[in-house]
């Protein structure tokens, strides 16, 4: 590799970054009418999958920390979207759960991913593997650290 590498058309890193905030600001006006936030979204679909798990369990699924999470915790809580409470068995732990009302936006959620899906231009094979070949380089490069440059 040289310096020919170094144009913005060959970075993967571009690409990446490029999609995800095309397809998170696709996301915008459909979360919006549901009054949430993207990451508030990814938070409750955890919770809608999992049922009530703890804070750390959370950032371990979203791969986000607690100084990250706790802020979209207390805006989901204001909401009357979920509660948090501490464990009897563990008053370092903090269980989070879906009210009714989280629960109850489920139901207005569940079209999300076939709206996005259908704006995409993929089917949904094509889709469900550039998911698959996401995961795989995240996982990838999760595996290794670069040191830096001299």
């Amino acid at each position: 590799m040289g310096n020919s590498d170094l144009t913005l058309d060959k970075q993967v890193c571009f690409a990446l970054y490029s999609a995800s905030r095309a397809v998170t600001q696709l996301y915008r006006p459909v979360l919006d009418s549901l009054g949430l936030t993207y990451p508030q979204y990814l938070v409750l679909i955890v919770l809608w999958e999992r049922g009530p798990t703890t804070v750390k369990d959370l950032g371990t699924a979203l791969r986000l920390d607690s100084g990250t999470l706790s802020p979209l915790l207390k805006r989901l809580e204001s909401a009357g979207l979920v509660a948090r409470e501490r464990r009897a068995e563990d008053e370092r732990s903090v269980r989070v759960r879906l009210t009714d009302k989280g629960d109850e936006l489920r139901g207005r959620a569940c079209v999300v991913p076939g709206r996005i899906a259908g704006a995409s231009g993929m089917d949904l094979a094509e889709l469900e593997e550039l998911r698959q070949r996401l995961v795989e380089l995240t996982e990838a490069v999760g595996k290794h650290t670069l040191a830096p440059l001299d």
